[in-house]
């Protein structure tokens, strides 16, 4: 029994030294100040170098395409908005000449509601 309860110590001990190896091989902001501190002028090196590529490397150009047919993709998309933008001011006179019948259902609605008895409610 006692060499059962041994075994199982060692077994936490050796899982509790597994954890905390696994701990310090995942955290990786320590390994990278560590190795800043160790190798300054390699990592600096490195980020001039990369900034030097950045900045000679071409921009990239913009690419236009025109549709066969003439009508270019801007046309079509400005007629999109224009029909976005006419039904939005439909939408908003629509909502404005509705207000007042639907304000009125509602107060019709709810003084209905409230002067019914209360075992007549349908809620």
């Amino acid at each position: 029994m006692s060499d059962l309860k041994q075994q199982i110590a060692h077994s936490r001990d050796w899982l509790a030294r597994d954890l905390s190896g696994l701990r310090y091989e995942l955290d990786f902001p320590l390994k990278i100040r560590r190795s800043f501190q160790r190798q300054m002028v390699v990592w600096i090196a490195a980020a001039v170098v990369i900034g030097v590529v950045f900045a000679v490397m071409p921009a990239r150009t913009k690419e236009i395409r025109v549709n066969a047919k003439g009508r270019s993709r801007g046309r079509q998309q400005k007629e999109g908005i224009l029909g976005a933008g006419l039904a939005l001011g439909a939408l908003k006179l629509a909502a404005t000449l509705l207000k007042p019948v639907v304000v009125s259902f509602i107060t019709k609605k709810m003084g209905e509601i409230s002067s019914a008895p209360r075992s007549a409610r349908k809620w």
